[in-house]
């Protein structure tokens, strides 16, 4: 057996026990009762422990050392690379930190879910303390190996060959325009007319409305499954994708865009390529480009016209006791457009979107560069939110820096994505046009044609490319946010 062949054989196991703690993570999200959770973050701690253990056996040097100098096809080369990328991320972390870290951040995530409801700042903050001071120590180990600042070989994890002097250019250019647009967009909305949705939306109505249009959108039932969530994910693995929801019975808005989205997720990780499939080739090529398939979901496709013109339809049928006004095609499209500056990430409309994600990049930049501390991080959000959105959230921490999941188990450098993931969106929406009717396509109701395009130039490439090779071989250029920018003002000021 070659060592290459070695590797992949060992990848293989890893990804067996990777498999069964991402089931473990979906259910305690979801499913596990509250009890539950001090075994389950025990018996997950040790699962990564054993994982990290496996990652780093010293046997894989040498193996690594061997492979490279086999003779090996161009696919094998890449799928070697992204195997070794793995293996140097999980290499450099002690044994202790992984379990110390996966241990304070259960901990932190679980108690987080009932204290956000309390607005409960001061017990957050004793387990936060803990997950901020290992993600540092994270980032310090990982600084030192990659001669990286300490954020950006955190951003590595997520984004790679991404910096934040990269990325800093690009959400400053951001941020020149797009203050503006978003006082345009609601000047030009205010003298519009608009029924809000009333009245009740009955949870199994909305799931019923939820898995009709995952079926438009060709989503994988004998491979995946749709339940809820206290925050909207997807999780799994790509022959067993888990995606969640909430849902509003007051409201029906957010979460069937919530299902779009997430189904977006679980299209690309249900169209990675099978042959590579537990291989780091076979896996996606980073989160922005994770994201850019739920964004291209959402927004590219879920908020365009002829795809509101299916919602209102679909809409109409589910909710057979509600004011039909609501569902008409050009309130609708209000609806899934409507700029608003408001306090909620998760919640926000597309134009708003950005100044949420540049908010908390530069918080989390600083908080892992030491340039400043865990406790100043809710007077530093009310500041920023007030000069990006004019809104303050002082005292008001659920609202503010306590909104979000993916801190309390130290995902530092994985919010950049969301904004990277809509342009990226946006440039495969313009170059997916020069070829394909995308509007005529959708109010056809046969969507496959945009999967085509999708499977061939993005979900088939797993990480085969690097990102920017990939964009390039999609769309003829690297990313360019000009072709977000763009969106934007077509969508909400030239319409």
């Amino acid at each position: 057996m070659s060592a290459f062949e070695k590797l992949i054989k060992h990848s293989k196991k890893v990804s067996n026990f990777s498999h069964l703690a991402s089931i473990c993570g979906w259910d305690q999200a979801s499913m596990m009762p509250a009890g539950g959770a001090e075994a389950r973050s025990e018996a997950m701690a040790e699962l990564s422990v054993h994982i990290h253990g496996l990652q780093t056996q010293p046997q894989l040097a040498e193996w690594f050392n061997d492979a490279e100098n086999e003779a090996l096809n161009t696919e094998q080369q890449a799928t070697l690379r992204e195997m070794k990328r793995s293996w140097q991320q999980a290499n450099v972390l002690p044994e202790e930190l992984v379990e110390a870290q996966s241990l304070a951040g259960s901990k932190c995530e679980h108690a987080w879910r009932s204290q956000r409801k309390e607005n409960d700042w001061v017990g957050f903050e004793k387990n936060w303390a803990e997950v901020v001071k290992l993600s540092q120590e994270e980032a310090k180990i990982r600084s030192e190996a990659t001669n990286l600042s300490p954020y950006d070989a955190m951003l590595e994890i997520y984004e790679p060959g991404t910096s934040s002097a990269s990325l800093d250019i690009v959400f400053d250019d951001v941020k020149r325009w797009l203050p503006e647009m978003i006082d345009q967009a609601i000047e030009k909305q205010a003298s519009e007319s608009l029924i809000t949705p009333s009245g009740r939306y009955p949870t199994a109505q909305q799931k019923a409305l939820g898995l009709e249009v995952m079926q438009l959108l060709q989503f994988d039932f004998n491979h995946g499954r749709l339940d809820e969530s206290v925050h909207p994910f997807c999780g799994g693995v790509p022959s067993d994708v888990r995606l969640t929801t909430r849902y509003n019975d007051s409201e029906f808005v957010q979460s069937l865009m919530g299902i779009v989205h997430e189904t977006g997720h679980a299209r690309y990780e249900q169209g990675l390529p099978k042959h590579l499939a537990a291989t780091a080739a076979g896996e996606a090529r980073s989160m922005g480009i994770h994201e850019s398939q739920s964004l291209f979901f959402e927004m590219q496709l879920g908020r365009s016209a002829a795809f509101i013109e299916r919602l209102a339809s679909l809409c109409t049928q589910h909710f057979t006791n509600q004011d039909a006004a609501v569902f008409a095609n050009d309130n609708l499209q209000k609806i899934y457009t409507r700029v608003q500056k408001d306090f909620i990430r998760v919640d926000a409309d597309e134009l708003t979107y950005p100044a949420h994600v540049i908010l908390r990049y530069e918080i989390e930049r600083d908080l892992i560069n030491g340039v400043i501390s865990y406790n100043d991080v809710p007077e530093l959000w009310d500041t920023k939110m007030q000069h990006y959105l004019g809104l303050s959230t002082a005292g008001n921490y659920r609202d503010g820096c306590m909104q979000d999941i993916h801190w309390t188990d130290g995902a530092f450098g994985y919010f950049p994505s969301y904004t990277l993931g809509a342009m990226y969106a946006a440039q495969f929406m313009a170059s997916m046009e020069q070829s394909v009717d995308v509007q005529g396509v959708i109010r056809s109701g046969d969507l496959t044609p945009i999967f085509d395009w999708l499977q061939q130039n993005i979900w088939s490439k797993g990480s085969l490319l690097t990102t920017d090779e990939l964009v390039k071989q999609a769309t003829g250029d690297v990313l360019n946010a000009k072709h977000f920018k763009a969106h934007l003002q077509q969508r909400y000021l030239n319409k």
